[in-house]
């Protein structure tokens, strides 16, 4: 009795809750990658969804295709699908007892057992749930990669970096350095004058002359 007991509270576990639910806000980015990327891990379903899944295209997913590769075929698709539509057809301020004998009746018309209509939901909200779940696993998979090349890619920037910085340190030590011994020079081209050195730079084939300022 126990384990039909944990099993019911996993079916009301796939339920949507949609009141008083955390948002987070879709613009922010960083907020949904720590949201999924500490999220733990989905536990599997006892269900496996065959074939590649539908990608999401402009917010929407093709849930057929999911129904399918959960094996849920056309006819238990088609039961579930009367039942939404007997529950939309129905008035929003009527008593659930009521709507509840309205569709139970119309079921009864169309000659589908409850039990077949509750079987088709439940194979669909499984469906739905290991879509999810495979969703999670597949984006935490890409989160877990994704932050490792992150970490490898701060770590490359601060080697970079570190680089450069001594690539710099060099230079203005071998600026600082030829600098000196520059002033030791000139010391010599001083003593014979500016107009000597000019007439030597001019006559050598060895010199370069200095380019014009």
């Amino acid at each position: 009795m126990s384990e039909k007991k944990g099993w019911g509270r996993t079916v009301l576990g796939w339920f949507v809750v949609q009141d008083g639910q955390p948002k987070t806000n879709p613009d922010d980015v960083d907020a949904l990658i720590n949201k999924y990327a500490n999220a733990p891990a989905p536990a599997p379903m006892p269900i496996e969804l065959k074939g590649p899944l539908p990608e999401v295209q402009g917010g929407t997913v093709d849930f057929t295709a999911v129904f399918e590769a959960a094996g849920v075929d056309a006819e238990e698709r088609d039961r579930a699908a009367k039942a939404q539509e007997l529950l939309r057809s129905l008035p929003a301020d009527t008593p659930a007892p009521v709507k509840k004998q309205i569709v139970e009746a119309s079921l009864k018309a169309f000659g589908v057992p409850t039990q077949k209509i509750i079987e088709a939901a439940v194979q669909e909200m499984q469906a739905l749930e290991a879509f999810i779940r495979s969703g999670q696993t597949d984006t935490q998979k890409i989160l877990g990669d994704g932050n490792q090349r992150i970490t490898e890619l701060e770590s490359e920037i601060v080697r970079v970096k570190q680089v450069m910085e001594q690539a710099v340190a060099q230079q203005e030590a071998r600026t600082r350095a030829a600098n000196g011994e520059k002033l030791n020079i000139q010391q010599v081209l001083e003593f014979f004058g500016q107009e000597a050195v000019a007439r030597v730079v001019e006559e050598s084939p060895k010199l370069h002359k200095p380019p014009p300022e």
